[in-house]
């Protein structure tokens, strides 16, 4: 099977590169504005009939390569399609971010630990960052159209890259663990040895809920300076985030390794759940990344030789593992302690979920070998 995945390359160019790669930028902008106003007006969406239109125009006026005036009319036209198939109102897309897409062979290519860009002045070797990114240029790898980025004063290029990895079959499937997410435990986990594990996310919570609090009154105070600081708490809170869902992920997998079968919740809809709490406490409720800690979960898990799957969340910390007897009194959710009504077996709720997840694996497996 194939997996693909972004990579977040940081380069490094030259001094006198910068001011060529901004250039570029800005220009790559200026002509997807200018060619957004005119599908807006006109409606078309045929790349045939834009290049008809306006590929000479767009070279002409911007000076754009061939290849970064192809790539606009695609740029712009995927937009508005974007736009459509999400049932949006049909409306004038801007262009404000600088950002430039580049076809790999074309746009750019890779040799000698050397990235070749092309650029409004002609094509620029740049060297990259490579702690953290050794496993991505190990040659194993193939690229697809990357994003060239300008944040914060640094250049970033956003790969992507596509793997062939084995896929794990069933039957070797030797381990099974459970993984229940939540608020005040991000995630417990319990294995086939019937050993549970703890991330704690009470601390997370409490930041959260500071970050609320400043966006709260930078919100109040409404000033240009305010608004700015606004924008970067929330970059910044968001970069946490997910450094925070990474170490996660990569601790659980690492830590179960190879033929493990990993049984998670599926949280669709579950912000339209969790919106029913208390306004003052559904920031910190409805923000939570849990689609995202997934995600990595998942692709990390098939590196790994591991496999997950995701199963219907409902009634597993209502169900007692022991005895199987299923009521909602059994779920003390303020206290997240758990007393079967029937048996009397008592834990913590979030470990009662991971047990049952775990026990719905092990059905799986079954299943599957019958």
């Amino acid at each position: 099977m194939k997996i693909t995945l972004t990579a977040k390359v940081k380069i490094l160019p030259a001094p006198e590169q910068i001011d060529g790669l901004r250039q570029t930028l800005r220009a790559y902008r200026l002509a997807s504005d200018y060619l957004s106003k005119l599908v807006f007006e006109e409606k078309i969406l045929s790349k045939t009939k834009l290049h008809q239109l306006m590929y000479r125009e767009l070279r002409s006026t911007f000076s754009l390569r061939s290849q970064m005036a192809q790539s606009v009319m695609r740029t712009v036209i995927a937009r508005y399609k974007s736009l459509v198939g999400n049932g949006h109102l049909w409306t004038f897309v801007r262009f404000k971010k600088p950002e430039l897409d580049l076809v790999w062979r074309r746009d750019y290519s890779l040799a000698k630990r050397m990235f070749s860009i092309n650029t409004v002045h002609g094509r620029i070797k740049v060297a990259y960052e490579t702690k953290g990114m050794e496993t991505y240029f190990d040659g194993s790898w193939s690229f697809g159209t990357a994003k060239l980025v300008h944040k914060r004063g640094k250049f970033f290029l956003h790969l992507p890259m596509t793997k062939e990895v084995e896929e794990v079959s069933d039957p070797s499937l030797n381990q099974v663990v459970g993984l229940d997410m939540g608020v005040n435990f991000i995630a417990t986990s319990y294995d086939s040895q019937g050993q549970c594990t703890f991330f704690h996310g009470r601390p997370i919570k409490n930041k959260r809920s500071k970050y609320k609090h400043l966006r709260k009154q930078l919100q109040q105070l409404g000033t240009a300076s305010a608004r700015r600081k606004l924008k970067r708490i929330g970059g910044r809170e968001n970069r946490w985030m997910t450094d925070i869902n990474h170490r996660i992920s990569k601790a659980l997998v690492r830590r179960y390794g190879a033929h493990t079968l990993f049984v998670l919740e599926d949280l669709t809809g579950i912000r339209n759940r969790t919106e029913r709490v208390r306004v003052q406490d559904r920031y910190e409720t409805v923000c939570w990344s849990f689609y995202q800690l997934r995600q990595m979960i998942t692709y990390k898990a098939i590196l790994h030789g591991a496999k997950v799957i995701a199963v219907d969340p409902r009634y597993t910390s209502q169900a007692c593992p022991k005895c199987e007897h299923t009521e909602r009194a059994n779920r003390d959710k303020k206290k997240h302690r758990f007393c079967c009504q029937k048996c009397g077996y008592r834990s913590n709720d979030d470990r009662i979920g991971a047990m049952n997840l775990q026990r719905i694996g092990i059905q799986y497996i079954a299943e599957v070998a019958v």
